[in-house]
């Protein structure tokens, strides 16, 4: 057994102060079979600090359900430069106070992207202490950045982090990809090696169930029986699509056979424009709810009759994705409705629900109805298969494809 293993995410943390737990989950896993974690993040992802630290002190040593977390001080930012800095504070940082925790040495150093910073900080880690370094691709930068039209494929900023990606796809021991096609990927960028793998995102079943049972969410709109409630939760931001969503809502909110009502959990850009233009279009069927904490999500999905996964066409999809949220409505047992054209698409898979293939706000809107006018056995099915698929995304099994990773 490789049996100290050091995780590097910059936004790591536990549920109470970090919506993505997946190394976290990861590392209580791990720790219960026997491993030795420590897991290094940073103390400050946004305009305030997530773990305060002491005056002057260059990290926090915290503990989490048994789980070491070493939070590296980064300064907040409010803006894309104060963000580099602050990427620039971790991965510095990183690499001083990582000798504080370097008795017993890591066998093994886990370096998660997103930024590339967080990679290279790994690389400088493995080769200090003589360690295997898997890198883990949770964003594909700068491809996702260019597809999303952040700066151009050729511009100086997707030069550098085409190198370092590249220098980082050549020499990790491992790489590990959160889409089925991240060897799609190296095979479009001619990078041609051995050792790569896929571990998706995921969810706890065993906390998602006790969040439904202890943190009810009441809601009216929630418990109404004589329409299908269709739920969206997560960033209301122009690249998730809902002002096209508002504009689905208003061509059926008179539907004849079936009464449907659009629920948004969220928060982002788009959000007081959204607002605004269901109120001046009188949509009727669409309805903003406040921010909740994450912990009554369950409960929330657990209550509607269909999920949303909404987001535009961009081409880096075709390798798959990996939003969390998806695992979430697995977990809640109901039909996924998407407009995300993408490649090995997990809803298709699973038969979990439907996929419109383009953008057609007609399209999604009959799928919409389509599903909320189902009989109950196909409906029963679409539910069942949400259900499997949850199983085999549950982060206990994606532990034991990690591990098996690990002792190749």
């Amino acid at each position: 057994m490789k049996q100290n293993v050091w995780i590097l995410n910059h936004y790591a943390g536990p549920p109470e102060i970090c919506g993505g737990i997946r190394h976290f989950e990861f590392a209580k896993n791990l720790i219960q079979k026997g491993y030795k974690v420590k897991v290094f993040a940073a103390n400050s992802t946004h305009k305030a600090d997530t773990v305060k630290l002491e005056k002057n002190a260059l990290f926090s040593y915290q503990i989490y359900d048994d789980v070491p977390f070493i939070f590296i001080k980064a300064r907040n930012y409010n803006n894309e430069l104060k963000r580099i800095f602050n990427m620039i504070d971790f991965s510095r940082g990183l690499l001083k106070a990582s000798r504080k925790f370097d008795n017993p040495k890591p066998d093994v150093i886990l370096a998660s992207s997103v930024h590339p910073l967080t990679w290279l900080s790994g690389l400088k880690l493995a080769k200090r202490y003589k360690a295997e370094f898997i890198a883990e691709t949770r964003d594909l930068w700068p491809a996702t950045l260019i597809s999303m039209e952040q700066f151009g494929e050729k511009s100086i900023p997707a030069k550098i982090l085409y190198a370092i990606e590249k220098k980082i796809y050549t020499k990790a021991d491992k790489l590990i990809f959160t889409i089925p096609g991240g060897k799609d990927y190296l095979k479009d960028k001619n990078i041609n090696r051995k050792n790569v793998f896929y571990i998706n995102n995921g969810v706890n079943l065993e906390s998602f169930q006790k969040n439904i049972n202890e943190n009810q969410y009441k809601d009216p709109d929630l418990y109404k029986k004589d329409t299908f409630k269709v739920i969206y939760t997560g960033a209301i931001s122009k690249f998730n699509g809902l002002l096209h969503l508002a504009e689905t809502a208003k061509l059926i909110q008179n539907n004849p056979n079936k009464k449907i009502t659009f629920l948004i959990w969220g928060d982002g850009t788009e959000k007081e424009k959204l607002r605004k233009k269901i109120k001046t279009e009188k949509i009727k069927n669409m309805i903003i709810k406040d921010n909740v904490e994450k912990k009554y999500i369950p409960s929330i999905l657990n209550q509607g009759d269909a999920n949303l996964l909404l987001g535009i066409d961009i081409e880096i999809n075709k390798y798959g994705i990996s939003p969390n949220k998806l695992f979430d409505y697995f977990a809640a047992g109901k039909p996924v409705i998407s407009n995300k054209r993408v490649g090995y698409d997990i809803i298709e898979k699973y038969n979990a629900g439907i996929t419109v293939k383009d953008q057609s706000i007609k399209r999604l809107a009959n799928s919409i109805i389509e599903v909320s006018e189902l009989k109950e056995q196909e409906y029963g099915q679409y539910c069942n298969n949400s259900k499997k698929a949850a199983l085999e995304f549950d982060f206990k099994e994606l532990t034991d494809k990690l591990i098996s990773v690990i002792e190749l």
